[in-house]
């Protein structure tokens, strides 16, 4: 299984939830480490055409090249999924100047509420 790091752009089969079908989509890796040596696990944001609805904290991802993407797109940042790291493949790698807006969003969600 090839090693993954935050901010590759991988095509997995991503699992909907609203429906039992999964389809092979790009997603960001946003977790690898550990989390693969010990486990064979990836944590990946859903990355979808930027022709859809958009969502709060939703990232346009900048050079399409760099990123392996055909169409314009942006990294959902509120549907994260776990998946086998053997089902990925590497297609690109997101673009620096976008990480920093997609590690706040992501954090932001992450938070656990305070009271």
């Amino acid at each position: 299984m090839p090693d993954f790091e935050a901010w590759d752009i991988v095509k997995v089969p991503f699992p909907y939830t609203d429906r039992p079908v999964r389809q092979r989509r790009p997603a960001l890796v946003v977790g690898a480490n550990g989390i693969q040596r010990a486990h064979g696990l990836l944590w990946v944001l859903m990355i979808t055409s930027a022709e859809n609805r958009g969502w709060p904290g939703d990232v346009a991802v900048s050079d399409l090249a760099m990123a392996g993407l055909p169409v314009d797109s942006v990294v959902r940042t509120a549907k994260i999924a776990t998946i086998e790291g053997k089902e990925a493949e590497r297609i690109g790698r997101l673009p620096s100047g976008d990480r920093a807006q997609v590690a706040q969003n992501l954090l932001a969600e992450l938070a656990p509420a305070t009271s």
